[in-house]
């Protein structure tokens, strides 16, 4: 199974962290993944390597890194507790938060350019930016006490203007303003996780897949196993065990509800599957602690 991490941003449509670290070698050893949405990740400590867009970079202190909506790639890190892996993330749904940056036409244009362009290098490595970048999101996280959805949208764009404002400064100091954006082509596998994404909590159905994609049923199959490691059903339950893990620990709908509104409707099925993957049924799942709840919030960063 390969290691393939979601994190809800229609639920939480910016997620955020500073200074979060790890240890544990094993989470950054997987196989190549993509999520939804734009992440930011700022590396305080840590030495490893990324692979994206078929290049390799070197993950150390100062690195700055984008990975666009869906795009492929791996991080691998070295460290133990001695050497820990210690990183800032912003993460975001950038049609969540586009209107808010109607009023400025030039910042829009970089946000839409962080979102989708095609950017000379994803990575930059520069130990002092990284204090610039993250005093907004040590404000942020100072903030972060319970408020109505309404105002965390609020309070998340006016973050964001002002991230964004700062981290477009820093990129244009290193390469050249452009006057129009040049549209990135997603990979033939990062359109199938988006594909996926839309549709986990329905039958797994290739010929539609194909269909919508215009690729056959086997070469599905074989370019996503070849670009992620992982097998497309196994690329699903995955994501489908995750959803039903935010859905016990936030709603009260029955165990047979969630295995339906994840798209497995025998509940049986459902409970083994779960047990399979987090060594409990969802029952038990459910009466222990919320803290259990793994998190989930990105394959890099999170």
């Amino acid at each position: 199974m390969s290691y393939i991490e979601h994190f809800d941003l229609a639920e939480v449509p910016l997620y955020f962290a500073y200074r979060r670290t790890s240890q544990d070698r094993e989470q950054f050893q997987g196989t190549f993944h993509a999520h939804q949405g734009v992440e930011i990740l700022l590396v305080h400590e840590g030495q490893g390597t990324l692979i994206l867009n078929r290049h390799q970079y070197e993950v150390k202190t100062g690195m700055i890194c984008v990975f666009q909506p869906y795009q492929l790639h791996q991080v691998r890190m070295d460290m133990d507790p001695s050497r820990p892996f210690v990183r800032s993330i912003v993460h975001f749904e950038p049609a969540t938060y586009e209107h808010y940056f109607d009023k400025w036409p030039t910042l829009l244009g970089f946000f839409h350019y962080l979102s989708k362009g095609k950017l000379p290098s994803p990575c930059r490595y520069e130990q002092f930016e990284l204090d610039r970048l993250t005093s907004d999101l040590v404000s942020l996280q100072e903030k972060s006490a319970p408020m109505p959805r309404e105002q965390i949208l609020e309070e998340h764009s006016l973050f964001l203007v002002a991230f964004l404002r700062a981290f477009k400064s820093l990129w244009e100091a290193r390469h050249r303003k452009s006057g129009s954006i040049e549209i990135r082509k997603p990979h033939q596998a990062e359109r199938m996780m988006e594909w996926l994404e839309t549709r986990y909590a329905e039958p797994l159905s290739l010929d539609a897949m194909s269909k919508d994609l215009h690729l056959s049923p086997h070469h599905l199959s074989h370019l996503f196993k070849e670009c992620t490691g992982s097998s497309i059903s196994d690329y699903l339950t995955v994501k489908r065990m995750q959803h039903a893990v935010h859905l016990l620990a936030s709603s009260d709908h029955s165990v047979a509800r969630i295995g339906e509104e994840v798209g497995l409707s025998n509940c049986s099925h459902f409970c083994k599957q779960f047990k399979k993957h987090f060594g409990l049924t969802p029952y038990r799942f459910r009466k222990q602690s919320p803290m259990l709840v793994p998190d989930v919030a990105s394959a890099d960063g999170g």
